[in-house]
């Protein structure tokens, strides 16, 4: 029996992507090296667009515990531990769900299993080999080895993918072996924490904004008050000797004596754990060469990391991934995917780490210490007064500034980009727009003074979802999105005119295949 696709990696890349290609019909088996989901406290949160993105498959609720949509952060943030005053800006892009990432998988794995996909823990790709129709995945199990054969075999499986070394893909980039990173959780004297803004007010330094990284001439420092869990308290510094000792909370109290210049009285953490006490040296910054090699591909860590620049980009930037291959994949596996369409998962996607690699570089080299990088960053504390500059840096750090090319050259502004956010009058009520892309199926949304746009594209209906609409606020007049929410077409026009009717046949066509019935 031959297996749709067979996904390395139970995390939660792996299980997102399981996610989508259930919900467009394709049931994946996902092998998972760990016999039980790890609790070891790893990314804080989501950032950014991705947070709208969960919202859009029915799991910011589950996530954040709240009934209500995600709110954008339209007071203050950092880029390279420097303000954005995001108040400066009409819209801001800055998306925050701090939530720890066990409880991400936790969240992912339950909507997995609820889908129908089978998760098979402590199983681990050990081996593979392809032809032009299939992959054969040798498996390790508890229970003896094992083969199974996939139309295709993605990589979900980490920075270390076993996928990516079998698959012979190179993993090119830069390893920073200078930076020491040491995190804990810790109690800290509850009257330094100010009631109202939640910043750290440290006697003898002054305050630090909570889950805001924070640069002195001797390093870094952040305080982060996770919900339900003790702070935790990270240092980041360069060149200190190297040591084999545990590590120990009486370190971590000596790293922030030498990066604020005060003693900082950190206790053992409250509660249950597991309890995060890490030290780790060095860091990459790596993207692969190519994210996909016949029948196998890549995605999050397997494809690209980085050194930590804030907001988990690593993690952020995988889901993402998920969601990008995973509609394009379950076409393929039907038989109804235009030309190209996988293809562009790798052009899309690498597109996307590129400017991650950009952001963490410029992040790495403002939070460097030294007389140099200050006067570096005194140009840039007056740069950050112009609200253009806050909303290309606030843009970049959400993500929300990828930029699809959509191969139509004179478009709407829209096409290309992630969709905005839309309250929606319909015949059966007030609806969110995050609300009709749950199916992870294609949308056109008719926007339109009547509803001659939907009947003009009646034959579409068994392809793409059709949503007769009208906005609360402005808006454009119709808009076709793709299953991973990017506009693939928009018209601003209250009727569209036959040249616009004809390039979203075009889109239709380009993206899913679908071809207008012949005329009577």
């Amino acid at each position: 029996m031959i297996t749709d696709v067979v996904i390395a990696g139970g995390g939660p890349n792996g299980l997102m992507l399981a996610c989508e290609l259930s919900l467009a019909g394709v049931r994946p088996i996902v092998l998972e090296r760990l016999p039980e989901p790890s609790k070891e406290p790893k990314a804080n949160g989501l950032l950014g667009q991705v947070v709208k993105m969960v919202d859009r498959r029915g799991l910011y609720e589950r996530l954040s515990g709240s009934p209500h949509p995600p709110q954008p952060n339209s007071a203050y943030f950092m880029f390279g531990a420097m303000g954005l005053n995001l108040s400066l800006l009409e819209d801001s892009p800055i998306y925050a769900l701090p939530v720890p990432q066990h409880r991400i998988v936790q969240v992912l794995q339950e909507r997995a299993i609820e889908l129908g996909v089978e998760i098979r823990r402590g199983h681990e790709v050990v081996g593979l080999s392809q032809d032009d129709d299939t992959v054969t995945v040798d498996v390790a199990s508890p229970d003896g080895a094992y083969q199974l054969q996939a139309r295709y075999l993605v990589g979900a499986d980490g920075a270390h993918s076993t996928t990516r070394k079998l698959a012979g893909i190179e993993f090119p980039g830069i390893t920073y072996d200078r930076m020491t990173v040491r995190s804990a959780h810790a109690t800290i004297p509850t009257d330094w924490v100010d009631p109202v803004t939640g910043a750290l007010n440290v006697p003898g330094y002054g305050a630090v904004l909570p889950f805001l990284p924070h640069r002195t001439e001797h390093g870094g420092f952040s305080y982060a008050p996770m919900p339900g869990h003790p702070p935790l308290v990270t240092t980041t510094e360069r060149d200190q000797p190297a040591t084999d000792a545990p590590m120990s909370l009486e370190e971590l109290r000596a790293s922030v004596r030498r990066v604020l210049g005060v003693d900082v009285p950190l206790g053992p953490p409250d509660g249950e754990g597991p309890h995060a006490l890490r030290r780790l040296s060095g860091g990459n910054t790596r993207v692969a060469e190519r994210f996909a090699d016949g029948r196998v591909f890549l995605i999050g860590d397997a494809a690209h990391v980085y050194s930590a620049t804030g907001g988990g980009p690593g993690l952020n930037l995988g889901l993402q991934d998920a969601i990008n291959l995973g509609w394009k994949l379950a076409a393929e596996l039907r038989g109804s995917a235009p030309p190209g369409l996988l293809d562009s998962y790798d052009t899309e996607r690498r597109s996307a780490a590129q400017r991650m690699v950009m952001n963490a570089r410029a992040q790495s080299a403002l939070i460097a210490p030294g007389s140099d990088v200050t006067g570096l960053r005194d140009l840039f504390t007056e740069l950050l007064r112009d609200p253009d500059t806050v909303q290309r840096l606030a843009e970049l750090t959400a993500g929300a500034d990828v930029h699809y090319d959509m191969g139509e050259p004179e478009a709407h502004p829209l096409t290309g980009r992630f969709a905005p956010d839309m309250e929606l009058r319909t015949p059966a009520g007030p609806v969110r727009l995050a609300e009709l892309t749950r199916t992870a199926r294609p949308l056109l949304l008719d926007l339109t003074e009547d509803t001659s746009l939907a009947e003009t594209l009646a034959p579409w209906q068994d392809h793409v979802d059709i949503v007769t609409a009208r906005p609360q606020t402005p808006a454009p007049t119709a808009l076709l999105l793709r299953p991973d929410c990017y506009v693939a077409w928009a018209s601003a026009s209250p009727q569209p005119e036959p040249a616009e009717l004809e390039a979203l046949r075009a889109a239709l066509q380009r993206w899913f295949g679908v071809i207008e019935p012949a005329r009577a």
